[in-house]
């Protein structure tokens, strides 16, 4: 990713729109789209075939409406940290929060579980492929940026060694602030309600860092949405990604 805004221009070389620009899923990706105006949705159709586009809902459906193909509808919310609703208590008997200092393949299995057939980010992936070209990058500050010291994993005391990894939250210090990647949970490895601890846990510890708020996003349909909500999150911003 490039942290260089861009500015696409339409007829007679009037501005109309700004975006950063960068690689999703191996394709060349156009984001934080910016000052759309007139003719932003002919232009991008015209000049990024090929290319994922996330823009704001009105011109993703403009965009749609010109035979783009939808990957993601998605929320963004923030939670302003002096106002976080975190739930109270400890993680349930048998399963701890600690740091998210472990080698992304001991978290890859729970990573990759969280996301079963039905749920609304569920795509296929081929496990080598997704540690070494999705989670190693991210979690190596690649991706969006470095990781957060508040980013938390649950793990199962029952577990020999260190315990099994079996949820966790990836907060990252990104170009758009500090920025929470993924809140995540093996569905049969971990109790209900785990995912709201962990993010409780990242929540408290940002606030301790010294940070003002955190930001996130949810597929629209994703019933996570309700815990974000529930903790102190709220909408600022509906994108739509789609493919040109």
């Amino acid at each position: 990713m490039t942290d260089e805004r861009r500015t696409m221009t339409g007829p007679g070389g009037v501005p109309v729109c700004s975006y950063l620009e960068g690689v999703r899923d191996g394709s060349p990706w156009a984001y934080a789209i910016e000052d759309a105006g007139p003719g932003a949705a002919e232009a991008i159709t015209a000049r990024m075939p090929g290319w994922a586009v996330s823009a704001p809902a009105e011109l993703g459906q403009a965009l749609l409406d010109r035979g783009a193909r939808l990957l993601r509808h998605m929320h963004v919310m923030r939670c302003d940290l002096p106002v976080a609703r975190p739930v109270a208590g400890t993680a349930p008997d048998g399963f701890l929060i600690v740091p998210c200092d472990r080698p992304p393949a001991e978290i890859l299995p729970a990573w990759l579980a969280a996301y079963p057939p039905g749920h609304p980010d569920h795509r296929p992936r081929d496990r080598d492929k997704a540690l070494n070209e999705e989670l190693v990058p991210l979690l190596s500050g690649e991706e969006i940026g470095p990781l957060l010291p508040c980013s938390v994993l649950a793990v199962r005391e029952d577990s020999p060694g260190p315990g099994e990894v079996v949820g966790g939250v990836f907060a990252h210090d990104s170009d758009r602030g500090p920025w929470i990647a993924d809140v995540f949970r093996h569905p049969d490895r971990s109790p209900r309600g785990l995912g709201a601890l962990m993010l409780s846990a990242t929540l408290a510890r940002a606030g301790a860092d010294g940070l003002t708020g955190l930001s996130l996003v949810v597929t629209e349909g994703n019933p996570a949405r309700h815990v974000y909500e529930r903790l102190g999150f709220h909408v600022v911003e509906t994108v739509m990604t789609v493919m040109i």
